[in-house]
C-alpha cells in the first residue's frame, strides 16, 4: 500500500483534485499505460490510500485502477503556430482556478486553453512545462481537460471526467514546446468520450482516452 496526497494547487473544481493530475498520481501504480476510474471527486490535503486497485479515504471509494491498452489513432499534430492561434481561455468555466484550464490561475497552472483548430474537428492548445510541471502526472493532466472540450458538449462545466486511461512514452523537458490535441469519439446518452494526445514537434508523447459525464 502506497499513500498520495492532492495538494490544493492541483485542484480542479475549488474543492477536489484535477482529474487528470488525480489519475496521474494513481496510476503510478501501474507499471506502464493504465486506466483510472473517478468514483468521487478527489479530497484534498488529506491521504489517500492507494492499494489493491483501488484508492480510498477512510471507508469512501474515491477511484479504481488497472493496467490498460491505449491504443488510438492519434492525428497529426497541429502546428505550434495553429495551436497558439486555437487557444481560448473559457472565460465562462465554472473552474476558473482549474489547475489546467483554470483562466483565473496564477502561473503556477499549467494555463492548457484548448480551442478549436480551424477546419477541422480537433480542439489544441500549446503547452510548455516548467520546472516545477515535468513528470508523467502532469502529462496526465495535460491529457486531461482539452478532451471535455473536444466531446461537442457545451463548455467545459457540462461534463466531468468518469474515466482516463493514458499512456505516456516519455515525459517532456521543462521549457519544451509542446501541442496538446483533442478529438471527439463519440457518445452514448450522458457519457462523451474523447481522444487526446500531447505532441513535441511531430512526436508522440502521450496519448489518452477519457469518458466525460454529463451530470443528471
Amino acid at each position: 500500500m502506497i499513500e498520495i496526497v492532492i495538494d490544493r494547487r492541483f485542484r480542479g473544481p475549488d474543492e477536489s483534485g484535477n482529474g487528470g493530475y488525480t489519475c496521474g498520481l494513481v496510476a503510478r501504480a501501474v507499471n506502464g499505460p493504465a486506466a483510472v476510474t473517478l468514483r468521487l471527486p478527489p479530497p484534498l490535503d488529506v491521504p489517500l490510500r492507494v492499494d489493491d486497485g483501488r484508492v480510498r479515504h477512510g471507508a469512501a471509494l474515491v477511484a479504481e485502477f488497472a493496467p490498460a491498452e491505449v491504443d488510438l489513432d492519434a492525428p497529426a499534430a497541429p502546428s505550434w503556430e495553429a495551436a497558439v492561434t486555437a487557444q481560448r481561455p473559457d472565460l465562462d468555466s465554472p473552474f476558473p482556478h482549474c489547475f489546467v484550464c483554470g483562466h483565473a490561475r496564477s502561473d503556477d497552472g499549467l494555463h492548457i486553453h484548448a480551442g478549436p483548430v480551424a477546419g477541422t474537428s480537433l480542439v489544441a492548445a500549446p503547452w510548455i512545462p516548467g520546472d516545477d510541471t515535468v513528470g508523467e502526472e502532469f502529462v496526465w493532466a495535460a491529457l486531461d481537460c482539452p478532451g471535455a472540450y473536444a466531446t461537442g458538449a457545451m463548455g467545459r462545466g457540462v461534463v466531468v471526467l468518469g474515466r482516463l486511461a493514458a499512456r505516456v512514452e516519455r515525459v517532456p523537458r521543462a521549457g519544451e514546446r509542446c501541442v496538446v490535441v483533442g478529438w471527439p469519439l463519440g457518445a452514448e446518452g450522458r457519457k462523451h468520450e474523447a481522444g487526446t494526445a500531447l505532441y513535441s514537434g511531430d512526436e508522440l508523447v502521450g496519448v489518452a482516452r477519457a469518458v466525460w459525464i454529463e451530470p443528471r
